[in-house]
């Protein structure tokens, strides 16, 4: 299957590209991160090569950790951004009719969140082009941009160099999923694009786990002390979505947090990239 990963050189396009090709897929790259001219905010940029592809995975988007969408998403900048290469992709994916996915988030439920009401706005569109919606819960792995780091990958950078200093007190709770088996159950939703009958899929642990409690996780595996901060979090302001399990029908998670995240130190060990 010739297939598209918008975002291909992000947390999860980069292990789907190699996933699939592994699985013998041909996958066209598409990123301005790695490539300038691969800008989604730019109309019709994706005209040319729709025709010759068969499925596509919408990953693009202007996001970060709480740390980056607390300084940025209430920004022009970032509303503009997802507002643009929203309507661009969506306009071209419904005129060549393409099958896809697109990366929606479990804060597409928390409406005092300027980012949850960008991507509730994508799963309309979605819905409307006939699309499939993934609804990503925490999902961790290697990150190249340290400025849009999520919180696994912000404790071990900090425990790689001394404490970990919490920018919250930890009390709120969050799911977890490990890059790898987010990138199975896609591949897995993708072959069964025409068989699965729902539009919309939540992809997670489906374990909770408080912010301190991973904090410990971590500092544990360097022998480091961890710091809570004064706050109480002030991006989800602790709403507990829970995640409906259907998806649990097709797949399963098979990576638990504590091995996923020694995955997560034992790659940045070998990188040296944070």
């Amino acid at each position: 299957m010739r297939v598209l990963v918008l975002g291909s050189d992000g947390q999860i396009g980069k292990p789907l590209v190699t996933h699939l090709r592994d699985k013998g897929h041909i996958v066209t790259e598409f990123d301005n991160y790695s490539f300038p001219p691969h800008d989604l905010r730019v109309p019709h940029v994706l005209n040319k090569i729709l025709p010759e592809i068969d499925f596509v995975f919408f990953l693009a988007f202007d996001v970060g950790g709480a740390v980056y969408l607390k300084q940025y998403q209430d920004t022009y900048e970032f509303i503009s951004n997802n507002v643009r290469i929203m309507n661009n992709t969506f306009d071209s994916l419904r005129r060549f009719n393409i099958p896809f996915i697109f990366a929606s988030s479990q804060m597409s439920e928390m409406t005092h969140s300027t980012y949850g009401i960008l991507k509730l706005i994508g799963e309309r569109y979605t819905h409307e082009c006939n699309g499939k919606v993934v609804r990503f819960w925490n999902v961790y792995g290697h990150e190249k941009d340290n400025e849009k780091a999520h919180v696994i990958t912000h404790f071990i950078s900090m425990a790689m160099r001394g404490e970990i200093k919490m920018r919250t007190n930890g009390e709120e709770q969050r799911q977890f999923l490990y890059v790898k088996d987010c990138c199975e159950c896609l591949n897995i939703l993708m072959h069964g694009f025409d068989k699965i009958e729902n539009k919309s899929f939540d992809v997670s642990s489906f374990e909770w786990v408080r912010i301190s409690d991973l904090a410990d996780i971590i500092a544990s595996e360097f022998n480091r002390r961890v710091i809570p901060g004064p706050l109480a979090d002030d991006i989800q302001r602790s709403t507990l979505n829970e995640p409906e399990s259907y998806i649990l029908e097709y797949w399963h998670p098979r990576t638990d947090l504590k091995t996923g995240i020694k995955f997560c130190i034992d790659d940045y060990r070998n990188n040296s990239s944070l």
